[in-house]
């Protein structure tokens, strides 16, 4: 397969991006609680390399330190990809890893994933199956490659394995875990910002606090969402009618922010019930969610840590990779549509909005079943001769 056969080294654990961050962790804390795999090393790509993002990211997921960060900072997909392979590929040269995990959907994911399989190592995809069936995602292409070169694929909903077994994957190598976002966001659920204190921080004066005890949480980072003018001026107006019904927090990712300003849209969003705030902290995020009357996003984990949470949840795209949230849990797919995305606030203003339910496996144990399952795994390779 490759020139190199898997050696008994360490598992290497990528992370590159935010929501990599939130899966990890748990899963880290998991494989260190076991006597019965090799040990762990946990590499960044340097992905997003935004400090503000970064740094608190790991204190408030009480993640490791990396013990090796590639640093390849942004470029464009093609440059990205290539980049993080030609920093990763000596490292797994040096480690001769048991194994590598990905997961998730981000460049990082597809590119270590492509460095390990052709070097005969073998890969583990957390996260797998997921399918938006939009092939102008980039995310979509780095999910469907990546499944198609794992070896072993953890699935967070039962509909994955369809979609995994529609496009050829054997049936042996798919195992339904459950939802690693869902056991960081309980594990650290106790320890959330409250709402009023990030609003507070944020410039909201104490005598306007009472103004701000029902809000809406908004997310935008998309590119197709911001990196157009007329869509990202469109989504602002909006959002401006929006906060005529009730306040809104809105943490500005960093691309954003910038594109807010070259298109010379910060006017529109000043001096209305809009509070712009940089990009939080992870326990800061989760007390803004669990306090807001619906949250309006275009992120693919928030639609799951709202249906978690049981807030309803407004979603700025035309599809999503995660149709259980849709189909058991708290979410409504809206488009970028501004009659539908007021129709559906004023629904949820209305009546409370969609509460749903928890899914199967979102109990918090996701990365307890993933630990247990690879280290039963490795020994059984280490005991019969490599296919």
């Amino acid at each position: 397969m490759g020139s190199m056969e898997s050696g008994s080294g360490p598992v290497l654990c990528i992370v590159g991006a935010r929501p990599n961050y939130m899966k990890m962790a748990p899963l880290i804390r998991a494989f260190g609680s076991r006597t019965d795999l090799p040990p762990i090393q946990l590499i960044h790509t340097g992905q997003h390399y935004d400090p503000l993002m970064n740094d608190q990211l790991f204190r408030d997921l009480q993640l490791p330190a990396p013990d090796v960060n590639l640093e390849v900072g942004s470029g464009t997909h093609a440059v990205q990809t290539a980049e993080i392979m030609r920093r990763f590929e000596p490292v797994v040269d040096a480690q001769r890893p048991s194994c590598v995990v990905v997961v998730g959907d981000v460049n990082s994911t597809i590119a270590c994933g492509l460095v390990a399989v052709k070097k005969g190592v073998p890969v583990a995809h957390v996260e797998a199956g997921l399918r938006s069936h939009d092939r102008s995602m980039p995310e979509e292409i780095n999910r469907v490659l990546t499944d198609q070169i794992s070896d072993v694929l953890y699935t967070t909903e039962r509909a994955a394995r369809d979609n995994l077994v529609r496009e050829g994957i054997a049936a042996d190598r798919i195992h339904f875990v459950g939802n690693l976002m869902i056991d960081s966001l309980l594990a650290h659920r106790p320890r959330a910002v409250p709402a009023v204190e990030s609003i507070r921080r944020g410039g909201i004066a104490e005598t306007e606090l009472r103004g701000w005890e029902r809000f809406a949480v908004v997310t935008l980072h998309r590119p197709s969402n911001v990196d157009d003018r007329d869509t990202l001026a469109a989504l602002i107006g909006t959002l401006v009618e929006a906060s005529e019904r009730l306040p809104l927090v809105l943490p500005l990712h960093p691309r954003t922010r910038a594109n807010i300003e070259r298109f010379g849209l910060t006017s529109e969003l000043a001096d209305r019930r809009i509070l712009l705030l940089q990009p939080q902290g992870y326990l800061e995020m989760l007390g803004l969610m669990s306090a807001a009357v619906v949250v309006l996003t275009d992120s693919g984990g928030i639609q799951e840590e709202t249906t978690a949470l049981g807030v309803p949840c407004l979603t700025l795209r035309e599809n999503t990779e995660r149709p259980i949230t849709i189909d058991q849990g708290t979410n409504t797919l809206v488009g970028i549509d501004r009659r539908a995305i007021l129709r559906e606030l004023d629904g949820v203003l209305t009546n409370g909005g969609k509460r749903g339910r928890v899914p199967e496996f979102w109990e918090g144990r996701a990365g307890e079943r993933i630990a247990a399952h690879l280290a039963g795994w490795l020994s059984d390779r280490v005991t019969q001769p490599a296919h």
